[in-house]
């Protein structure tokens, strides 16, 4: 028998009600006397289970709901209704063994003291979960070695680069070695080697102690290089659940054929062999349906003065682009 699911949710939703205000004098006078309000439907029966050590990429455009998933099941949040449970714990309980197995990583807040050098607040945290001091120093010195922030330790943190304070988070969030991680947008404005950095860690970090990762990011470079299998949510509704390599075959039934032509040519001149994707001098982008790939590339290096020739699959942003603009397709 395969292993137990470490996440399950169920049918978790979340609604809120907030009150209407017009912006006229009258407007605040009618909110006082007689308050009218809106339901917000953030999510809306969201079910999913992930495995053991599974790396899981969550994608969704702005308010689609991500982070208020990753708040219930961190137990930051009750839903409205649903069942959840991560590792045997339903988490709007907020038991103490839960919150040891856990940990949420939010890119857009930091739980550092800004004026004092990371290591201090380490120490705290250390604290908090009853961390030896022996152990404490054991797990710091082996983060910060695969963070290479060893030399940054002991600076105040308001010294440290965005790239260092992010890996400064991590650790901090992973001292007590948690079983399951849920990290929104841990890359967020990162400049692209930091990116990478914090993207190799992660990777390391779930082989060396098969922690479980529920990542959400705006770069799809994050998702493509950590996760296999992608959960997409677009208005609070689960739209796709299963492996990248499913949603790019799904939603992107075409190849991306990128061209070096010898001269310039008009944009007419490429349409008869696919879409027109870019064209700039001798540089051109086209999209070719897979099942005519091979024929349309022989008559492009029969046609046209290729200099050089690339297939490769589609930018990921274009392929979430689509199944956000056909929602009913990918249910």
């Amino acid at each position: 028998m395969g292993a137990s699911p470490i996440v399950v949710a169920e049918g978790l939703t979340r609604h809120y009600r907030v009150a209407l205000k017009e912006d006229s004098l009258l407007g605040t006078l009618r909110h006082f006397l007689r308050r009218r309000y809106q339901t917000i439907r953030a999510v809306e029966g969201v079910s999913f289970r992930i495995l053991p050590g599974e790396v899981v990429g969550f994608l969704g455009p702005n308010g689609a709901g991500k982070t208020t998933t990753l708040k219930m099941l961190t137990g930051l949040v009750h839903p409205t209704r649903g069942k959840a449970l991560v590792a045997g714990h339903v988490p709007w309980r907020r038991e103490k063994a839960f919150l040891r197995k856990i940990t949420l990583v939010m890119g857009n807040k930091q739980q550092l003291i800004w004026d004092l050098p990371a290591m201090d607040s380490f120490r705290l945290n250390a604290a908090i979960y009853e961390i030896p001091e022996g152990e404490f120093r054991k797990r710091v010195l082996e983060l910060a070695e695969m963070l290479s922030l060893t030399e940054k330790l002991h600076q105040p943190v308001r010294k440290l680069s965005l790239g260092e304070r992010m890996k400064a988070e991590l650790l901090a969030a992973l001292l007590h070695r948690p079983e399951v991680l849920f990290l929104d947008e841990p890359t967020l404005g990162l400049d692209v080697n930091a990116q990478v950095a914090v993207r190799e860690f992660i990777r390391e970090y779930n082989r060396r102690y098969g922690a479980t990762v529920l990542l959400t990011s705006h770069y799809m470079a994050d998702i493509a290089a950590l996760s296999e299998r992608v959960l997409v949510i677009h208005q609070g509704r689960l739209l796709y659940d299963g492996a990248l390599e499913g949603l790019l075959a799904r939603f992107a039934p075409y190849r991306e054929v990128r061209l070096t032509l010898g001269s310039p040519l008009p944009r007419e001149a490429l349409l008869p062999f696919g879409e027109v994707r870019a064209l700039e001098g001798r540089e051109g982008r086209l999209l070719v349906p897979r099942e005519r790939l091979t024929e349309r590339v022989a008559e492009i290096l029969k046609r046209l003065p290729v200099e050089d020739l690339e297939v490769r699959e589609p930018p990921l942003e274009e392929v979430i682009a689509k199944v956000f603009q056909s929602p009913k397709e990918a249910v």
